[in-house]
């Protein structure tokens, strides 16, 4: 649990200061990029931010999100301790600024950055964030260059990849990676490993779809399946049922608050989710903000 607390640091930073504002604000100098062998040429790296996606061979490097743009060249340095080839590709699986601050870095070097069609919008757009503050559009050599609506594969590195995007889970604009061949998948921020997720209601998320991802990936794995989380340790299919559990759980404890008519606060002071807190709610994303998350969702459509 220590460890997921530590990894929603970066998110905390990412989300509630929008990425630029956060870099002069945080003192990134004793950071780690720690390297854990996922699968024969995969690889996770753990700093602050996301978890990375790093797949190395003869084609290339092929990397999955790059952090906060002053962790670049610690990152950079951890991909050459395990390969000199340079990283042909960057994919990003979301906008959040703790998955791609480190794009430009990697645009400048000469990497294609690719990623969903809405994740190019957003950062051309910038954001608005709750404090009334505004994180500026991205530089051009931190936008993707190649985009997709619904599906995209790669044949990289002996492997088959296979990338979709799943309907309004924690933005509008998420990848979940699959390495068919290796049987590794990559979720991003669709899966926090350990601890209530963030769902961001402001950019296109939702809980059901939330779910649904889950229950489409489940699908797709076997026990065998090594998951890397958008926050957390590496995990299993086991891990991602019972996230899975919890969160339909979840929304139906809160949906039995609002059947009884009563508001977000008094829904919140009730504490639908009192048996998950200790387990769940240690992080970023504690009880409250779980409960409000479920309650706003579950209401928007009133």
């Amino acid at each position: 649990m220590k460890k997921f607390i530590t990894s929603l640091v970066g998110i905390s930073v990412a989300v509630s200061l929008g990425g630029g504002a956060a870099f002069a604000q945080r003192d990134f100098s004793n950071v780690e990029i720690k390297t854990t062998k996922v699968a024969d040429g995969i690889y996770m790296l753990v700093g602050a931010g996301g978890n990375i996606g790093l797949s190395i061979g003869d084609d290339g490097s092929f990397v999955i999100d790059d952090q906060f743009a002053p962790l670049s060249e610690k990152i950079m340095a951890a991909i050459k301790a395990q390969t000199d080839a340079p990283v042909e590709f960057v994919l990003n699986t979301h906008f959040h600024g703790d998955h791609t601050g480190g794009n430009e870095a990697f645009g400048k070097a000469g990497s294609h950055i690719v990623a969903h069609d809405n994740v190019r919008k957003r950062l051309i757009e910038g954001r608005e964030r709750a404090d009334g503050s505004r994180t500026p559009p991205a530089p051009a050599d931190a936008l993707p260059v190649v985009t997709f609506s619904q599906t995209i594969s790669f044949y990289w590195n002996g492997q088959d990849i296979h990338v979709w995007h799943p309907d309004t889970a924690h933005t509008d604009g998420d990848s979940i990676v699959f390495f068919k061949t290796a049987n590794v998948v990559h979720m991003g921020d669709v899966f926090f490993n350990g601890g209530y997720p963030f769902i961001d209601l402001n950019s296109g998320g939702g809980v059901s779809g939330y779910i649904a991802a889950h229950e489409n990936v489940l699908s797709e794995i076997d026990d065998e399946t090594k998951i890397i989380p958008g926050h957390g340790p590496l995990a299993t299919k086991a891990d991602l049922a019972k996230t899975v559990a919890m969160l339909k759980d979840a929304k139906a404890l809160v949906m039995a608050q609002i059947e009884k008519g009563l508001d977000e606060d008094a829904v919140v002071a009730a504490n639908p989710l009192k048996k998950y807190n200790k387990k769940w709610g240690q992080g970023f994303i504690n009880g409250e903000r779980m409960t409000r998350t479920l309650y706003r969702d579950l209401t928007s459509a009133e």
